[in-house]
């Protein structure tokens, strides 16, 4: 029988064989993944009495969310958190200085190809970028696998979707998936395994994998995957891991999927999310001229340090636009740094952003918000109305490119425009 890679993982993780779609199986993830709200799960032990957990080294806490506390109540969460990890010797524990969960957990080294993580996080679908199985939890599964290392899956069943490139100037992945989600809607891949292939995904570094990743679960992927290749050895070389540390599993030629997409990247334009849902998009050019009060680019989709770079090759030499409010927020404090230490940072400080500590921030709500009947053009991941702040104010979703010309014009651009 020909294999999905959503089979293989669930099969290793499991050490069940055979598995077809829509079986349920008791599966062993390698990670659990728990970011800011870690306090749900500790309150909801204490509750249950229990303080004895399965394998502690397979727990990661990332305080990214609300970083650093902005009251009292998170700071009395934070601290909780920090607590707990020292007294059950949770060592892949980061506080609010380190970033987004899941960029300083693919740093670190903490995610590796073939493995099963769960995490308090839809875009845990973000692990694909390096060939593991991630898919989002909520806390009371994230609480029971703490204590009892397994949880149930369905195997999903699989879309394979193929793109070629190169994109034209000024395109990015990002405009790849806003197209894609465009096309095949918000519940168009609910519950499947979605699968990257083609010439484009394997030209793109890990990186860029992680925007196609993150984003496939606004079409409601369980999760993502890209096929591991020299790529993402050499990522995982970089960030420690040995060669010997992982099992790469790969989709067997033949295996059976539910849809293929195949995508020609070498003729799209650049796309955008419209108000108020991830799957209205349409190409930048219909909504160019909209005013904006304000950009934003940051989040787990664009903030890494190549989506700052394009933001910062867009923005250098020009200004921000009066009256438009530019936020860049670094993923983590190691994108952060490069950033600082190449001269990125400061190329977009001199165009009139404010940068900001490395986390979550605008996208989760924390800093950024829109008053009543404002605009921001994002590079985030969803749109949905009131998650800046206001519910009479509108979120546009665009790739750090468009972002920075949108900047520079004061309304939403097409990069081609600025880059001509």
């Amino acid at each position: 029988m020909t294999k999905t890679f959503a089979q293989k993982a669930l099969e290793r993780a499991s050490g069940e064989t055979g598995l077809v779609p829509g079986q349920i199986v008791d599966a062993y993830p390698d990670l659990y993944m728990s970011h800011t709200a870690s306090w749900r799960c500790i309150r909801t032990l204490e509750r249950m009495g229990v303080d004895t957990l399965y394998d502690v080294d397979r727990i990661a806490m990332v305080m990214d969310h609300i970083s650093p506390a902005n009251s009292a109540k998170t700071a009395g969460d934070h601290r909780l958190c920090r607590e707990f990890a020292e007294r059950m010797g949770v060592s892949k524990f980061y506080d609010v200085n380190a970033g987004i969960a899941h960029v300083v957990l693919m740093e670190n080294g903490h995610i590796r190809p073939g493995q099963l993580i769960i995490g308090t996080d839809s875009h845990s679908t973000i692990y694909g970028a390096l060939g593991a199985f991630g898919t989002g939890v909520g806390f009371s599964e994230i609480t029971a696998a703490w204590v009892t290392g397994k949880l149930w899956l369905r195997v999903p069943e699989s879309i394979k979707i193929v793109i070629e490139g190169p994109l034209p100037p000024g395109t990015h992945p990002k405009d790849i998936m806003l197209r894609l989600i465009g096309d095949l809607t918000a519940d168009g891949a609910t519950y499947c395994s979605v699968e990257f292939h083609g010439s484009y995904v394997e030209s793109l570094s890990v990186s860029e994998r992680m925007t196609l990743c993150n984003l496939a679960m606004e079409m409601g992927a369980k999760n993502a995957f890209v096929p591991p290749d020299d790529v993402t050895r050499r990522y995982l070389a970089d960030a420690g891991v040995e060669p010997d540390g992982y099992e790469e599993l790969l989709p067997d030629a033949g295996a059976e999927y539910r849809q293929v997409v195949d995508l020609d990247g070498r003729a799209l334009a650049p796309q955008i999310a419209v108000p108020h849902t991830v799957d209205n998009v349409v190409p930048v050019d219909e909504v160019a001229g909209t005013r904006l009060n304000q950009v934003f680019i940051g989040s787990c989709a664009n903030a890494k340090y190549d989506d700052l770079v394009i933001a910062a090759e867009v923005l250098a030499g020009n200004k921000v636009a009066p009256g438009v409010r530019l936020i860049v927020t670094p993923a983590s404090s190691t994108v952060m740094s490069k950033a600082a230490s190449d001269g990125v940072l400061s190329t977009l400080i001199e165009a009139g952003a404010t940068i900001t500590n490395p986390g979550c921030g605008a996208c989760a709500g924390n800093g950024g918000a829109m008053a009543d009947g404002e605009v921001t053009l994002s590079t985030a991941n969803r749109n949905f109305q009131g998650r800046m702040g206001s519910y009479q104010s509108q979120i546009y979703l665009s790739s750090p490119a468009t972002a920075a010309a949108s900047a520079i014009r004061g309304s939403i651009t097409n990069p081609q425009d600025v880059l001509r």
